[in-house]
This record gives C-alpha cells, sequence and structure tokens, in this order.
C-alpha cells in the first residue's frame, strides 16, 4: 500500500523527578543533602531510512512517545535519562507541525540518516542537594520534572526521481518505465492503470544511471483535484527534467497538441504553495527542463498527428523524440537526450551546501 501524506502525534518523555535525601550515617554528624536529579526524557526523533518507500507503517499507528527519565534517588544519584524513540521515515519525507492554522516546516529528510527532533525530552528536575547554600544546610525541597514536547505533525513524502513522466492517462508511461528499467508496474487497456507513483532505475553505459517517477495519468483539472493528479503532483517536485508523454496514436480519440497543451498547463496552475510543498521550491513545476515524446508511432495511422505535435514543440524551443515504448523504437536517443539535464540537476545540488535538520 503506497501511502504519501499521514498526521501523527509524537509526545517526548517527561523528565524525572528530583530526589529529597540526606545523609544519615553513624559517626557521620551533620551529612548533608544528598538527593540527585531527575534524567532527562527521551526525545522523538525521525530519522530518513533507505528501507522505506511509504509511510504506510504510520497509517495505523498514530501516536508514539518517548521514554521519561527516572527520578533521582539519595548518595546524589542522577537518574537515568529516557531512551530516545527513533522513527524511521522515507528519504524525502517533509515534516510539519500542525500548529494554529497554518503548518510550520520543521525539517526535509532529503539525505540518507539525516534526523530531525520533531519532540524535545523534558529536563530532570533538581534533587535537594542542589539547593543547600551557607544558610539553608537543610533544603527538604526539590523539583519535578519538566513535561516532554507533545506535537502534532504532518509527514508528507515527495519521491526522489531524476526524471519525472507526465502525461495523459493511458499515454504509455508504465509501459516506458517498464521497457527502460526493472519497475513491473500494471499495464493494461484502460484509464488510470497506475494508482499510486512507480520508481525505476535506468541504467545507461559507462556505469551512468538515474531514477525514473511515473506518475499516475493527469487530466484537465488535476492541479484543482481532478482525478489523481493533486494528490501525486507533489512528487514531481524534486525532479531535474519532466518528459512528457503524449499518444499521438487515434486511438485515445484527442488531439495530441491539445493533450501537451493541457497537461503545461496543469503543471504551470499547480499550486506550490499549498501545505506539502518544500518550503525552497520558488517556482512552478512548468520551469523545469522538459522533454517531449511522441509515443506509440509503431501504431501510428495518421501521420499528420506525430506532424503537427512535432511543428508545435518544436516552435517552442523543447526537444522532440518520436519513439515507441512498447517495441523500443526511439527509447534509447531519448534517455540520451535526458542525461543531460540529469547531471546538471545533480551538479546543482552538490554545489549547494547541504542544510542541516532543522532542530526546533
Amino acid at each position: 500500500m503506497f501511502v504519501d501524506e499521514v498526521e501523527i502525534d509524537v509526545t517526548a518523555g517527561n523528565g524525572g523527578k528530583g530526589c529529597v535525601s540526606f545523609r544519615r550515617e553513624k559517626f557521620v554528624p551533620r551529612g548533608g543533602p544528598n538527593g540527585g536529579d531527575g534524567g532527562l526524557g527521551g526525545s522523538v526523533i525521525l530519522e530518513a531510512s533507505p528501507h522505506l518507500n511509504t509511510l504506510v507503517n504510520f497509517r495505523f499507528h498514530k501516536e508514539y512517545r518517548a521514554e521519561r527519565g527516572a527520578h533521582g534517588q539519595g548518595y546524589n544519584r542522577t537518574g537515568r535519562d529516557g531512551r530516545d524513540l527513533v522513527l524511521a521515515v522515507p528519504i524525502g519525507t517533509v515534516v510539519e507541525a500542525i500548529e494554529g492554522d497554518e503548518p510550520v516546516v520543521l525539517g526535509d529528510l532529503k539525505a540518507l540518516g539525516q534526523r530531525l527532533v520533531a519532540a524535545t525530552g523534558g529536563k530532570g528536575g533538581w534533587g535537594n542537594a542542589r539547593f543547600a547554600t551557607p544558610t539553608n544546610r537543610a533544603p527538604r525541597r526539590a523539583e519535578p520534572g519538566l513535561p516532554g514536547e507533545h506535537r502534532r505533525l504532518r509527514l508528507t513524502l515527495k519521491l526522489l526521481a531524476d526524471v519525472g513522466l507526465v502525461g495523459f492517462p493511458n499515454a504509455g508511461k508504465s509501459t516506458l518505465i517498464a521497457r527502460i528499467s526493472a519497475a513491473r508496474p500494471k499495464i493494461a487497456d484502460y484509464p488510470f492503470t497506475t494508482l499510486t507513483p512507480n520508481l525505476g532505475v535506468v541504467a545507461l553505459s559507462d556505469d551512468r544511471s538515474f531514477v525514473v517517477a511515473d506518475v499516475p495519468g493527469l487530466i484537465e483539472g488535476a492541479h484543482d483535484g481532478h482525478g489523481l493528479g493533486h494528490q501525486f503532483l507533489r512528487h514531481l517536485e524534486r525532479t531535474g527534467v519532466l518528459v512528457h508523454l503524449v499518444d499521438v496514436s487515434s486511438a485515445s480519440g484527442r488531439d495530441p497538441v491539445d493533450d501537451f497543451e493541457v497537461i503545461r498547463r496543469e503543471l504551470a496552475l499547480f499550486p506550490l504553495s499549498t501545505p506539502g510543498a518544500s518550503s525552497e521550491t520558488t517556482r512552478a513545476l512548468s520551469d523545469k527542463p522538459q522533454v517531449v515524446a511522441a509515443n506509440k508511432i509503431d501504431v501510428l495511422d495518421e501521420p499528420d498527428r506525430l506532424d503537427r505535435l512535432e511543428a508545435h514543440v518544436t516552435a517552442l524551443g523543447l526537444p522532440f523524440f518520436a519513439i515507441s515504448a512498447a517495441s523500443g523504437r526511439g527509447v534509447g536517443q531519448l534517455l540520451e537526450a535526458v542525461w543531460p539535464y540529469v547531471a546538471a540537476a545533480r551538479e546543482l545540488v552538490e554545489a549547494t551546501i547541504a542544510e542541516p535538520a532543522v532542530q526546533p
């Protein structure tokens, strides 16, 4: 089951109580206070793990609590600190705190092993030994531990992929990703065959490789929630280049130029300011590099459909390729044309200093 957005409650552990104790031993007059401090409460920490690709583990378990700190004891013994609770999440998870009307972005776990303290444990209370003074040599007071932080979190997964495949339902995206990678998505001759994003690793010569994301088919109005587009458009935000897959066969009953323009409009209208969008994203999806692939040329019965699409795309200054995902014709040239965009996007990421996880 693919789950890419959940809300959970996390509570850090309370700090342990301080102890009121006095040293009482034979031949030790006026031993004085020796109550120890309470231990620190455990924190709730989120960690990006390579072994997960969905948030399904959080769908049915909504509440998480770290261990409290142990109470202080006599003989100046400090209580044991509570163990931190480390929750593994998929790489690419955006963490938001739901506070008031607008969620607050706490961090974006984009790197392997990156950690984020989602809720900080409470401080342990002081024992009475801390309050001894020349004028108050036998204090009988101690502090209770401070409560651990409580937060309601929204976890939003944005897949980490170099290339995003976009297009109308049945444009051939699943067939293409099955052709170029080891991914085996469901392929059938009806709309919305793909209900969840699929990832595939493409291997080129000279040890080059990149990750492709097959996003469920878009339709007009996807940015407003029509079809499955609004739910999965966020997974395109991290891609370096978008590949438009356009069905040029007459089987769809649609015009390929119209299909291409509808998808371009949906990418431009996707509201990146909605909750779940990463804070550093400031441009529209349509501003990403784009490559157009006219698919199903093996069953092309009206060459004019291909010619009109090519003329339209060329006039926009976008790279154009005619391919057949089913037979593999032209797919190699498409992948080689995509690689420079992938390499450029990776260089840009490497040149940027990795921002640390935000500590609230």
